[in-house]
């Protein structure tokens, strides 16, 4: 059952104005309901604070943890960590829209909101450009050392014909 949509649907309008708290364990099944592209594996724990006011909702985000990414250089897979806070502004009005990454607006007959893409695009936004294992306390690489060996060896030496074009100047 876990995973299914309605684990991540706020139905909001039967809450009375104030303030509650939703937990969310976000691992595999998760990634798999919102097939997630970038990576299958990993456990985040979100903490959201909903504040329901009388015109609008305020919501929190308060993620930590980690995914599985393949590393761009050697690539294995590592675990990348992650750490971040989001917030979504919810208003009322005539029609459904995003007024920014931070407001959207939805229809006033609305009732319940799914959370579950804002999880799923929080997560994704913490995630580096770069996939890249971490370097170690000494700042070395923690990269699969035989592969970077391999890859040294495809690198392209000085093709010395080249040399005498650094020397043009163009004016």
């Amino acid at each position: 059952k876990k995973g299914s949509k309605n684990d991540y649907i706020i139905n909001f309008k039967s809450l009375e104005i104030g303030k509650y708290i939703f937990e969310y364990d976000l691992g595999e099944k998760f990634f798999e309901f919102v097939d997630a592209q970038d990576f299958k594996r990993g456990e985040v724990k979100v903490r959201l604070e909903l504040i329901k006011e009388s015109t609008m909702l305020v919501l929190n985000f308060k993620l930590k943890g980690s995914v599985e990414l393949e590393c761009d250089r050697c690539l294995d897979e590592y675990d990348q960590k992650l750490e971040g806070d989001f917030r979504l502004i919810v208003k009322f009005g005539e029609e459904e829209k995003e007024l920014s990454d931070e407001i959207i607006v939805m229809p006033h007959e609305s009732y319940r909101l799914d959370v579950s893409h804002y999880l799923y695009e929080y997560v994704t936004l913490l995630l580096p450009l770069k996939h890249v294992h971490p370097d170690d306390e000494d700042g070395n690489s923690t990269c699969n050392s035989d592969m970077l060996e391999r890859l040294d060896s495809f690198k392209v030496k000085n093709d010395t014909r080249w040399d005498a074009l650094k020397n043009i100047k163009l004016d």
